[in-house]
């Protein structure tokens, strides 16, 4: 899972967190096992891109659907005048793929390594064992940092890269390739969207099926199987 904050400032970072927060307290409730690969943060703690590991039955079959942009509207804590502030933050959830299905050729990456940080940007191995991947022909950068050893961030980046490139050659196959979106990541603008966090109204609305559910901090919370379940059903 990658979770990027789009349109809408440190807002955007907060919410973005907001997000994580609920598919992690989700994949906990479900038994998968989640882990950090990679991640950057906001000066005020929010997120600013966030990639992630989720292991578990059918975990990806439970959270597809949850790719897109996901849009809030609601008063920030900072926002002294009570205007409701529109704010974004980007998913994609890409299927891990065997190495075999997806051959990449040594020549068409760059391997940069520099050392993983922590929160706030420090510096926190002393060792460049962080690892930074460019697909030359695509120029889709990954990275994983959060493993002890070179070697296991570089095979966790590379796997990373192989889901990207297997996402993309099926949208290709699908035709709904463009040149602005090589990947399930949008542009991060308001105007995508999949769905709607409308907290004055303690309202979720998902706009591809036009469905809209109430206790919104309990979703937020991570009970998000009847959004799941919904469309499970309506988008088969």
């Amino acid at each position: 899972m990658e979770i990027r904050a789009g349109a809408g400032g440190d807002e955007a970072g907060l919410f973005a967190s907001e997000l994580w927060r609920m598919y992690r307290n989700f994949a906990q409730r479900r038994g998968f096992k989640t882990e950090i690969i990679d991640s950057s943060q906001s000066d005020v703690g929010g997120i600013k891109t966030l990639v992630a590991q989720i292991e578990g039955a059918d975990v990806y079959d439970s959270l597809k659907y949850e790719s897109g942009i996901h849009r809030v509207q609601r008063i920030p804590k900072t926002e002294k005048s009570g205007r409701i502030h529109t704010s974004t933050a980007s998913i994609a959830v890409l299927k891990e793929v065997p190495e075999k299905e997806v051959v990449i050729n040594a020549k068409d990456i760059r391997t940069d390594t520099f050392r993983a940080s922590g929160p706030g940007g420090q510096n926190v191995n002393k060792v460049e064992s962080a690892i930074r991947i460019t697909h030359l022909p695509s120029g889709i950068v990954v990275a994983s940092q959060t493993q002890r050893s070179q070697l296991q961030n570089r095979e966790r980046a590379m796997a990373i890269l192989r889901a990207k490139l297997a996402e993309i050659e099926k949208e290709k196959s699908a035709g709904q390739m463009t040149s602005e979106r090589k990947s399930q990541i949008g542009t991060g603008e308001r105007v995508e969207k999949i769905r709607t966090y409308n907290f004055p109204q303690n309202r979720i609305t998902d706009h591809r099926i036009g469905k809209s559910w109430h206790n919104m901090e309990k979703i937020l919370d991570g009970n998000i199987e009847p959004i799941i379940e919904t469309l499970a059903k309506n988008l088969k």
